[in-house]
């Protein structure tokens, strides 16, 4: 099937083997990808990847031995990435997603985009034979904090350091914004009468408070607005919630003062749409070497501004996760 120059100067849009895709200066930015049936979860994940030159650099050095099988996510994830960056080919991912089948991420079940984003980051970890490559994956996404336990009693606090991939942001009631959910996360909460924890000084179980604190962030955070309760029954929460495309570091209080003049750029937001029960994945994406969004919806892809990523505020198309990029020394991206 022949290619056709649709429109604009340097930006132009193809379509192939009915996918679209789009070019800057010979460059492909993004293309469409099939849906092999609810396949969509999987599809905005890879479009956010396909923008994440950091981690697309990293797989591109991963060399799997010459028999690894075609159950090697790593290997599949390098693999489909590189098809999304030539023009010339045909985009199947089908082979990642049936390596992914075979990892228990079924085809034609509907998935949850964190929990697949995180399940395809520790398989591609796991997976690596390369061990120091394995780890410089896990560092690009890892965010550190530190659980804080003190008893009421005698103010004793107990520290426990963790990590996490993704930072999971509860949502309120009322119209909430990016920073409003961040000191939530980080607030101190009294624990439940039969939650008392074991206090060290005092050799007993003490009433105590509970709170989780940033201890450092990582070059790509992903940030997920945890839309969906279960009150009985699942539901997800249409309620408002405001983000900007920067980020400023000091509202995460890290406590580390250089850190203040340090930001964030948003570059992909995975968009969910419906309901609890029955819903669709799509992505808005910003490529880093373009000032402009795109829109991927399966196998179609078009231009977008800011104001549509902002239409994913609330109501029945939302956004769900959010991937920033750090940046140092200004506001701009």
């Amino acid at each position: 099937m022949g290619l056709t120059w649709i429109k604009m100067t340097s930006i132009r849009y193809f379509r192939c083997y009915s996918l679209d895709y789009y070019r800057v200066y010979g460059k492909t930015i993004v293309r469409g990808l099939t849906n092999y049936g609810l396949t969509c979860c999987i599809n905005a994940l890879l479009q956010s990847f396909s923008v994440t030159p950091e981690l697309r650099e990293l797989l591109n050095k991963y060399r799997p031995a010459e028999e690894a099988e075609q159950n090697n996510v790593p290997m599949q994830l390098k693999n489909t990435l590189r098809a999304m960056e030539d023009s010339n080919h045909h985009s199947s991912h089908r082979d990642f997603i049936d390596c992914l089948h075979h990892h228990s991420i079924y085809r034609s079940t509907e998935h949850d985009a964190d929990e697949i984003f995180h399940r395809i980051l520790n398989l591609t970890q796991k997976q690596m034979t390369d061990k120091d490559l394995a780890e410089e994956i896990r560092k690009l996404y890892e965010i550190k904090v530190e659980t804080e336990v003190m008893c009421k009693e005698c103010t004793l606090i107990q520290k426990t350091p963790n990590s996490l991939s993704s930072l999971p942001l509860a949502i309120h009631e009322g119209d909430n914004t990016l920073e409003s959910c961040v000191q939530s996360f980080t607030q101190q909460q009294p624990l439940m009468y039969g939650d008392e924890c074991y206090c060290d000084r005092c050799m007993m179980k003490q009433p105590s408070t509970h709170q989780l604190k940033l201890v450092s962030l990582p070059p790509v955070l992903c940030i997920h607005l945890k839309r969906f309760r279960n009150d009985g029954f699942t539901r997800k929460l249409r309620n408002r919630v405001t983000f900007g495309e920067t980020l400023q570091m000091n509202i995460f209080n890290v406590g580390q003062s250089e850190n203040a003049k340090e930001y964030y750029s948003l570059y992909a937001v995975i968009v969910h749409i419906g309901t609890a029960l029955c819903g669709h994945y799509t992505t808005y994406i910003r490529p880093t070497h373009d000032h402009n969004w795109f829109y991927a919806d399966d196998s179609t892809v078009r231009q977008a501004t800011w104001e549509n990523v902002q239409e994913t505020y609330k109501g029945d198309r939302t956004a769900y996760l959010l991937l920033y990029r750090k940046m140092s020394g200004g506001a701009s991206g």
